[in-house]
C-alpha cells in the first residue's frame, strides 16, 4: 500500500474559512456577530450592577440602591418561594457578604464580557451565578410554596441557562479577540503562563 504525504500547507485542516486565517476559530461575519453578543451581555450586567447600587429608577427605585445603605439581595432572595433551597436564600438574603459577592460577580463579569477579557474564568463564575439564581426562581416549580401559580415558562432552560451558555460560548471561541482587548489580555506575562486566566 502507497502512502502519499501531501503537503501540510495546502491540507484543509490547516486552512480556516473562506477570508480567515489558519488558526481562526469562526468566519470574521461570525466573530463579529458574536461581539456584539458577547457586549450585549456584558452591558446586561453592567446594567443591573449600576441600578442596583446607584438606585436609577428601573429595577432599583431611587434612594433605594446600594449606595444609600440598602441590600440588592434582600429583597429577592428573601422572596424565594419555590425551590428546595429556600431556606438557604432566605438565610443569606441581605448579608454583607451575600451582598459584596453578588454585586462583585455582576461588575466583573459585566465588564469581562464587554471588555472580551477572562472569558474562561468568567464562564465559570457567571455559570454558577446563573446557576444560582435559577436555582433561586426554580423554574420546574408550577406552585410557590403559597399555592399560587410559579408562571414558569419553561422548566429547564430560562434566561439563565441561556446566558450561562452564551458565556461558555464566548469563552470557547474567543469572542474577546474581535472587537475587545482579548488578544492584549492573552499577551500579558501572567495569562501567558496561566492559560487558564484566558
Amino acid at each position: 500500500m502507497a502512502v502519499h504525504h501531501e503537503s501540510r500547507r495546502n491540507t484543509p485542516a490547516t486552512q480556516g474559512p473562506a477570508g480567515t486565517a489558519p488558526d481562526a476559530v469562526m468566519s470574521p461575519t461570525a466573530a463579529r456577530a458574536t461581539a456584539i453578543l458577547r457586549i450585549a451581555a456584558g452591558f446586561v450586567f453592567l446594567w443591573a450592577f449600576l441600578d442596583k447600587t446607584f438606585g436609577w429608577h428601573y429595577a432599583t427605585g431611587s434612594g433605594k440602591g446600594w449606595v444609600d445603605g440598602n441590600s440588592p439581595t434582600r429583597g429577592f432572595l428573601s422572596g424565594v418561594q419555590a425551590g428546595p433551597l429556600q431556606d438557604v436564600f432566605h438565610d443569606i438574603a441581605g448579608k454583607g457578604w451575600t451582598d459584596a459577592l453578588f454585586m462583585l460577580g455582576l461588575l466583573g463579569i459585566g465588564a469581562a464580557l464587554a471588555g472580551g477579557v477572562a472569558l474562561r474564568v468568567t464562564a465559570v463564575a457567571g455559570t454558577a451565578m446563573m446557576a444560582l439564581m435559577w436555582a433561586a426562581e426554580w423554574p420546574p416549580a408550577q406552585h410557590l410554596a403559597t399555592g399560587a401559580p410559579t408562571g414558569s415558562s419553561n422548566p429547564l432552560v430560562d434566561y439563565h441557562v441561556v446566558y450561562a451558555l452564551a458565556m461558555i460560548v464566548f469563552a470557547a471561541t474567543r469572542a474577546g479577540d474581535t472587537w475587545g482587548l482579548g488578544r492584549l489580555w492573552a499577551k500579558l506575562p501572567v495569562v501567558r503562563d496561566n492559560r487558564w486566566l484566558r
